[in-house]
């Protein structure tokens, strides 16, 4: 059988669980020449790399892991995609917002060094909080917008249709969620877009149990945190940047729920907001607009306004 083309470098920025779960599902698509893992630990992303790599005679894959520590960019340069993990995880107790100031820091200067060794590249931002963290590193590369989004509808509503398969007990096949809005206590889960077996999610369950699952979805973050004690969710979150650097390399007009910048689309202006976008090789092509019910559109709004708050905040960090 002939060897199948790869082509291209993505670079993830921390090596964390999410970071190197991240790379690993990158790697494991087997579509790219080769994946980076960065940090500023010395030997923690190359022993990842190392174990990741006698990992693909099993597994079959052909693409390189590279790990490089001690915070150096050098081997990151020329990366297509470049997914920006680092920072600190929340604790019990914490909000997303309560992590601000520390992940500002670092989440401007690896936007930087990455933004001089890697000019063309598409970032995807997963550092928390999300929506402020996404508009940071834009202004911090310098990079067009569309080149800049962040990863949180993906997983927001990866965990509604968990909740709501769980719920009615069908296949996760069979439901269909959305979530828009940001990344935490704005999130505007979108009910009269959601489907249970192509039925209407407000057909299949009462009222109540529907707000019930929003909460939990708004929430989905802080729970598994709770129950960890230490550290919080990777696994789905590293599932939904991978499909969205996927998306970019292959070039394939997905349409996703992400962290955009939005210019007019549902008459909001001038925010980086969770909305549904289509995803191409040079980031997102063009917000995709749908039909929302009046209070799902008000929602939207009001969480627009809300990150628009503390994302003009975040210029001085």
């Amino acid at each position: 059988m002939a060897d199948k083309p790869r082509n291209g470098k993505v670079t993830v920025v921390g090596a964390g669980f999410y970071g190197s779960t991240t790379a690993l599902r990158l790697a494991e698509y087997d579509i790219f020449e080769t994946v980076v893992l960065t940090d500023i630990v010395e030997g923690k992303p190359e022993g990842l790399a190392l174990d990741m790599n006698q990992s693909r005679p099993i597994e079959g894959f052909e693409t390189e892991v590279v790990g490089i520590g001690g915070g150096s960019y050098e081997g990151t340069e020329g990366s297509d995609v470049v997914v920006i993990t680092a920072g600190i995880p929340r604790k019990p107790g914490m909000s997303r917002m309560d992590l601000i100031e520390t992940n500002a820091k670092i989440v401007r200067e690896v936007a930087e060094k990455v933004a001089a060794g890697s000019p063309d590249a598409v970032l995807i931002v997963v550092s928390n909080p999300l929506d402020e963290m996404t508009a940071l590193a834009q202004l911090a590369s310098g990079f067009p917008k569309q080149r800049v989004m962040g990863q949180a509808g993906m997983l927001d509503t990866a965990r509604f249709t968990n909740f709501v398969a769980e719920e009615t007990g069908v296949p996760v096949s069979s439901v269909r969620t959305l979530t828009l809005g940001s990344h935490g206590d704005t999130m505007v889960p979108v009910p009269s877009r959601c489907t249970v077996d192509g039925k209407p999610l407000t057909e299949v369950l009462a009222a109540d149990r529907i707000e019930h699952l929003v909460d939990r979805t708004r929430n989905g973050g802080a729970e598994v945190v709770a129950l960890l004690k230490t550290g919080s969710a990777y696994f789905a979150p590293s599932a939904a940047a991978a499909r969205m650097a996927r998306a970019v390399m292959e070039d394939s007009g997905t349409v996703m729920p992400v962290c955009a910048w939005v210019d007019g689309e549902y008459g909001i202006s001038g925010v980086y907001l969770g909305v549904e976008a289509e995803i191409g090789r040079g980031g997102v092509r063009k917000v995709v607009e749908g039909d929302l019910s009046e209070s799902e559109l008000a929602g939207l709004r009001d969480a627009a306004e809300a990150v628009r708050a503390k994302q003009a905040d975040i210029a001085d960090l």
